[in-house]
């Protein structure tokens, strides 16, 4: 559901006419057209049947429905539209009149967009001198900026494949080639918290059972992605799926900076003590 205050939903009705029931000069025909050509969805689905099922309701339903983000690309869209009718002076569009709440209109679209869907995404990175890997990290951040994070789950278990098994190799922890994506970090567990960087058991349980929510990745790569000829995952599972795997990740950087920091430290002690002239 889209964060919008009654001041924001009072300016955005008046500049597009819709206590009136319509949606600024379209026809249904063309309400549905400008919509789909927009954003992609379909705005008679009946999940968006609203009261009269008019098309200034079917829009209230829609910032009922989608999240922010959504709501923000439509919104920019229905914006320009309206700019593009009040500039060349079409009937009932006046840009001199409207122009102070067409501009408060697009500062709330700008913020409606800048909202995020997956928290943690900075955690996907792109890395240096390896093109393939910062390749897929850029490709899931093009999919997420897009709203579209269905589309990227056959991608997000690759980048995560790829994360976990660089992590096993520079820990010397001995991995096999085809071993799945559960297993591997099944060792990488086992690995930090046998060098006691879990301080509670309640973390280590955590980290323990996202084994098994790691190995239900598997089924979803294979079976709700686009890794094969599937029917994708919903849009709100896929965010939920995103959110628990970059959460997992920004975790793992956080043990892995403290091990950095630890591994260096006792290389200074090292240099330090072999200095000593005696």
């Amino acid at each position: 559901m889209a964060e919008l205050d009654y001041k924001e939903k009072f300016l955005i009705e008046k500049l597009f006419d819709m206590p009136t029931g319509y949606v600024m000069d379209f026809s249904n025909n063309t309400f549905q057209s400008f919509i789909y050509d927009s954003i992609k969805v379909n705005i008679y689905d009946d999940k968006y049947f609203y009261a009269s099922g008019s098309k200034a309701n079917r829009l209230r339903a829609f910032f009922t429905e989608e999240p922010s983000y959504k709501v923000g690309q439509l919104l920019t869209a229905l914006l320009d539209y309206w700019h593009t009718k009040a500039i060349a002076n079409e009937n009932g569009f006046d840009f001199e009149r409207d122009k102070n709440i067409y501009t408060e209109c697009l500062k709330i679209a700008k913020r409606l967009k800048e909202e995020k869907i997956v928290e943690e995404i900075e955690v996907i990175k792109e890395k240096e001198n390896d093109k393939d890997f910062s390749l897929l990290a850029k490709s899931i951040r093009e999919s997420i900026d897009k709203n579209e994070p269905e589309a990227a789950l056959d991608r997000l278990h690759t980048y995560v494949m790829k994360y976990i098994r660089q992590l096993c190799e520079n820990h010397t922890i001995e991995i096999k080639k085809d071993e799945s994506l559960n297993a591997i970090f099944g060792k990488y567990v086992k690995f930090i918290v046998s060098h006691d960087k879990i301080e509670s058991k309640m973390t280590e349980r955590i980290l323990k059972y996202s084994i098994h929510v790691i190995e239900a990745f598997n089924d979803i790569r294979n079976n709700k992605s686009f890794a094969h000829d599937n029917s994708i995952l919903n849009y709100s599972e896929s965010v939920l799926i995103f959110n628990n795997v970059t959460n997992s990740i920004k975790f793992i950087e956080s043990v892995e900076k403290t091990l950095k920091q630890e591994n260096k430290k006792e290389e200074t002690e090292s240099a330090d003590w072999e200095d000593l002239p005696f």
